[in-house]
């Protein structure tokens, strides 16, 4: 059967990295794809890391990170008087920094598909550097914008790696679907562990299709 906190655990998780990410994910996305700076390439590599380093490898870095001996996890539980690892809010830190590349580069492409010629105009017409990211750059950009949102999300929905070992599997705080579905395999729950997957699987399909339409959308604009 369905473990629905689980589900409800793996939504709050999906949405809360939405919504964490995003705002920085169009920031950097956009400084990568209209300026040029020194170290750029070095910042795309990094960028992209979590997409080439193995989850457990991305999850145990993190958890060295986020523990009471670290600068950063010592700083928080002297705040929030609990540990950052095995814990919600370190969960999704963590899971923010696993979806970076899922957010910046579908950005940084769809900026980089902006013609030069309309910054131009814009800058001609006497609008400033943020009037012109605002009212030019983001609407034209949104179909990227929206397919990061929608990938990241579901991306967060079957991570597996990273959340096990940051998070751990404290029912109702951390397990989430993913780690769900492995634990009722342990327990020879197939059925259990099918119905979880199968729910993953639609939500897998509905991604992609959402993404190919958004992909389809924007293409005209760029050719």
């Amino acid at each position: 059967m369905m473990d629905w906190r689980a589900l409800n655990v793996s939504l709050s998780l999906g949405i809360g990295t939405v919504v964490l990410l995003l705002p920085c994910g169009v920031w950097l996305g956009h400084a990568l794809a209209a300026r040029r700076f020194r170290g750029k390439s070095f910042v795309e590599a990094l960028v992209a890391v979590p997409l080439i380093l193995p989850p457990t490898v991305l999850g145990f870095y993190l958890l060295v990170a986020f523990g009471s001996r670290s600068p950063l996890g010592a700083a928080f539980e002297s705040i929030a008087g609990q540990a950052l690892a095995f814990s919600f809010p370190g969960l999704l830190l963590a899971s923010a920094i696993a979806n970076i590349p899922f957010v910046v580069q579908p950005i940084q492409r769809g900026f980089e598909a902006i013609p030069p010629d309309v910054r131009d105009a814009a800058a001609c017409c006497g609008l400033t550097p943020w009037q012109r990211f605002l009212r030019i750059e983001v609407p034209l950009a949104w179909p990227s914008i929206l397919t990061a949102a929608i990938l990241t999300f579901a991306h967060t929905l079957g991570e597996f790696g990273v959340v096990l070992m940051v998070g751990g599997n404290l029912p109702g705080e951390t397990r989430t679907l993913s780690v769900a579905i492995y634990d009722r395999m342990q327990a020879f729950d197939d059925r259990g562990a099918g119905i979880m997957a199968a729910t993953l699987l639609v939500i897998a399909v509905v991604t992609l299709t959402a993404t190919t339409m958004l992909s389809r959308r924007a293409g005209p604009r760029r050719g």
